[in-house]
This record gives structure tokens, C-alpha cells and sequence, in this order.
């Protein structure tokens, strides 16, 4: 989908693309939009394909273990970053981050691309401010069945922005058995069928609610921010990593 957007997008073109399958294949026919002379290259040669092809952005949907890698890989070839993997460790985030500073690139990293989930988390940030700490706050977030973190990157960043307005708070994953509600954040992930991805905040008083949703409907909702972003992120000060937020402001 972001090779087919990318070519459809105008002062954007494909230079290279990384896989473990289809490793030699064209990407335009490997995405459906027929040959564009781009092959598809094994990871192992990251470096030197990015070099070679003079890639300027390097966007990595991939998992955590492989964006641990190979992220860093790119950063050092001098290339830009759009990530977008989830489930990344305290660890794996500051080895990249410190990747970036080092070889003075620049990064866009964040849990959720669409443009609608940018006016969702200012949403949560002026929920969280205007009702303060006495509301309890729960979030709900539903993906499809073959996700592999939980809780979503989304529904942590929503709980991460809310807790700092709040001045700090606990996070509880799912309850179970004896435990009374203190002042913590809630968090609840489901997981079925093809859900593309489902995120709503509860602000519950004792005699109101508020509740705060994001439906994504198709997973073109998240490419056309990544696509947007690459091409914001060549123009920006390097050694920096921005949110999406930056993007779209």
C-alpha cells in the first residue's frame, strides 16, 4: 500500500524496498501496480542498496526486532526516518534515538499515521486538561487477530499523553480478581478477526462520561500520513526524532 501510494504521490518516487520474501522481484509487481525497475532487496544489504539508490527516506513498517536493526543500519547510511513499528522496547527506542542524534538524520517516529489520530490525541490532551484528575480514565483499544504487541502503540501513546497532563499516572493492563480502582489509567486491548484498528478514552465522572473514539476503516488511513511524512521529514533539522503531531502542525 505505501508503494502504490508513493507512486501515485507526486515529488515522491520509490527508490528501493526491503524484504524477506519476494527478495529479487519488482516491488511495483509485488504491490500490484506493475513493473516500476525497483527490486526488492534483502535486508542484509540495506546499506549499500540505500547508498547506491541514493535513498533520501527510509519508511520501516516492519517488527520490533527487525526496526531494532535495521534502523540504525539506515541512520548511519544517512538516510531519513519514518517508523511506524510498534512494540518497540525502553531499550531498542533509545538505541535508535541515540542512532539518529549521532549521524545527524532526522526521524518522524510514531505509533499511529493517520491524520485522524493526530486530532485524537489532541482531543485526549484537552480532555485530560479541562477534567483534571477527578475522572477516571479507561482505555479500550481493539486490532486484528495476527497483531502482536498488546496494548496497541496508539493506546499507550493516548495513555502517555493524558498521564502527563494529569501529572503522572500508573498504567493497569486488564484487571483481574481482588483489585479496587486507585487513580491509574486503565488499559484494555482486544484482539479478532480483521479489525483495522478501534481506540476509545472514557473519561468517567461519578454522574457523567466522556468518551473519546477513533475507528480506522482501512489501512490507507495510516499510509497517506506516512507518505506525507516522508516527504515533510527531508526538509526538517536533522539529528531530531519528531511525532506525527510535528508533521501535522
Amino acid at each position: 500500500m505505501i508503494v502504490r501510494r508513493i507512486m501515485a504521490t507526486e515529488g515522491i518516487t520509490v527508490s528501493a524496498a526491503f524484504d524477506l520474501v519476494n527478495v529479487g522481484k519488482d516491488v511495483g509487481e509485488v504491490a500490484g501496480i506493475g513493473k516500476i525497475d525497483v527490486p526488492v532487496s534483502d535486508a542484509k544489504d540495506l546499506a549499500k542498496v540505500l547508498k547506491e539508490t541514493k535513498t533520501e527516506v527510509l519508511l520501516d513498517f516492519t517488527i520490533a526486532a527487525a526496526t531494532a536493526v535495521n534502523a540504525p543500519v539506515a541512520a548511519e547510511a544517512g538516510v531519513n526516518l519514518i517508523i511506524g513499528t510498534t512494540g518497540l522496547s525502553a531499550e531498542q527506542k533509545t538505541n535508535i534515538t541515540e542512532a539518529i542524534i549521532r549521524n545527524k538524520v532526522a526521524a518522524v517516529i510514531s505509533s499511529n499515521y493517520s491524520i485522524g489520530v493526530g486530532v485524537f490525541f489532541k482531543l485526549c490532551r484537552e480532555a485530560a486538561k479541562n477534567l483534571g484528575p477527578d475522572y477516571d480514565v479507561e482505555i479500550i483499544e481493539a486490532h486484528h487477530n495476527q497483531k502482536k504487541d498488546a496494548p496497541s502503540g496508539t493506546a499507550m501513546t493516548a495513555a502517555e499523553i493524558i498521564s502527563k497532563e494529569l501529572g503522572g499516572k500508573d498504567f493497569v493492563y486488564g484487571r483481574e480478581g481482588l483489585c479496587p480502582r486507585g487513580k491509574e489509567i486503565g488499559i484494555h486491548a482486544v484482539r479478532g478477526g480483521d479489525i483495522v484498528g478501534d481506540h476509545t478514552v472514557m473519561f468517567i465522572g461519578n454522574s457523567e462520561r466522556i468518551e473519546i473514539k477513533h475507528q480506522a476503516h482501512s489501512r490507507e488511513v495510516f499510509v497517506g500520513g506516512a507518505v506525507l511524512a516522508a516527504k515533510w521529514v527531508v526538509s526538517q533539522k536533522k539529528g531530531v526524532v519528531y511525532a506525527m503531531s510535528d508533521v501535522l502542525e
